[in-house]
């Protein structure tokens, strides 16, 4: 291509979860297709419900949803590869897939690669433990629970809403098994009153034990040791401590905090390339009331919306909308048939009114449905004919 032609901005969107996929389908309604390519890249072929692996982990069946039902007629470009590298001064990533290593090149990029597991150093945890933070995880957690005779034991080590969500479907899913639950802290101990409380006696109800206070130190294949030289017995130890983000950012190029998130400005932009901008559990973006957002899909899908509204602003002039950054509740599943709803302030301080029982339950699975619905239907087209993105010379972007 020579000098002075034009070619489309090339938009490339990393990560196909909650935050990548909505942010690809926004894209493609919020900017024309004549004037942007947008591609998404992604290591699987189908959406994730990752706010499921613990239904899927007990051997519930879940909806599939290929990606290429989801984007057809988008106009989004799908590329089933694994990210390997970012290069972020050359605006380059690099991904390896079955056809081979191969480097995509960008103008404009949006980084959603998301969080896995993290094993917080804990000696022989990569190789004892089960993680539900991925599909492939969870479904290695679903073969050994099915190999599990009754009244083995299965040890949830992790007290936050993952860990009690996936002790209680343990529990409720098989109760011929001994079912346990270890948490640093108290149970519950960051809900209000009456949902520390309910979560108490759900746990009294499905016979679950919480061991409070309990911080594990090391794994082996039939134990855990805690930090007071405790040892308690397990058939299988499931890891859900937290997220951890993956280093390709920092490798890459891109200034991060502490927790190894992507650190961005309001619009949800690199602070230190502003080419690129994150959504979901990779950035850390304040919300509106002044503090650091959590890892979760309750504000990885808005930090996405922002980027890409901020996106389309940059590439037709545009005006900006503001997309809020706040909490309102916690949607906590106890199982199939009862749940919490806990109510909360902008910065994600329990309020003490909260929903419990089967209502929580059914309003949590509209939680669910309603996050994989904005997956589908990301947004309306803001975007006429008449404010078009015209792409740079191939040449000033380096082609």
């Amino acid at each position: 291509m020579t000098a002075g032609t034009t070619r489309k901005h090339r938009i490339l969107v990393l990560g196909a979860g909650y935050a990548g996929a909505s942010a690809a389908g926004r894209l493609a309604k919020r900017l024309h297709r004549d004037d942007v390519e947008i591609t998404l890249v992604d290591a699987e072929e189908d959406f994730v419900e990752r706010v499921r692996n613990h239904q899927l982990a007990v051997g519930r069946e879940l909806v599939r949803r290929p990606f290429g039902v989801m984007f057809e007629g988008s106009g989004v470009r799908l590329k089933f590869a694994k990210v390997t590298a970012l290069e972020a001064d050359r605006r380059s990533v690099r991904v390896e897939s079955a056809e081979g290593e191969e480097e995509l090149a960008y103008d404009t990029l949006l980084y959603a690669l998301g969080s896995r597991w993290n094993d917080h150093g804990v000696r022989n945890a990569a190789e004892h433990v089960h993680e539900i933070s991925s599909r492939a995880g969870a479904l290695r957690l679903r073969s050994h629970l099915d190999s599990l005779a009754p009244g083995r034991k299965v040890l949830v080590v992790g007290g936050g809403l993952t860990g009690i969500e996936a002790v209680t479907e343990i529990a409720e899913s098989r109760p011929d098994l001994d079912v346990a639950l270890a948490a640093r802290g108290g149970l519950g101990d960051w809900l209000s009153r009456k949902g520390a409380a309910h979560v108490r006696k759900v746990f009294g109800e499905l016979g679950v034990t919480a061991h409070e206070h309990t911080t594990v130190t090391a794994v082996g294949a039939d134990r855990v040791k805690t930090a007071d030289g405790t040892v308690i017995a397990t058939d299988a130890t499931v890891w859900t401590t937290g997220f951890a983000t993956h280093p390709i950012a920092e490798a890459g190029g891109l200034r991060v905090a502490e927790s190894g998130q992507i650190v961005v400005d309001a619009m949800m932009r690199s602070v230190s390339h502003p080419e690129v901008y994150v959504g979901g559990d990779a950035g850390r973006a304040m919300g509106d009331a002044g503090k650091p957002l959590r890892m979760s899909c309750a504000t990885g899908t808005p930090m996405a919306w922002q980027a890409v509204d901020a996106i389309a602003a940059e590439l037709t002039g545009l005006k900006l909308p503001k997309v809020p950054l706040r909490y309102f509740n916690q949607c906590i599943s106890l199982g199939r048939r009862d749940g919490l709803i806990q109510f909360v302030t902008a910065d994600d301080t329990s309020r003490e009114r909260v929903l419990t029982g089967r209502t929580a339950a059914f309003y949590k699975e509209l939680v669910c449905r309603a996050a994989v619905w904005a997956v589908a239907n990301p947004g309306a087209t803001v975007l006429s004919r008449g404010r078009r993105v015209v792409g740079e010379p191939a040449a000033a972007a380096g082609a």
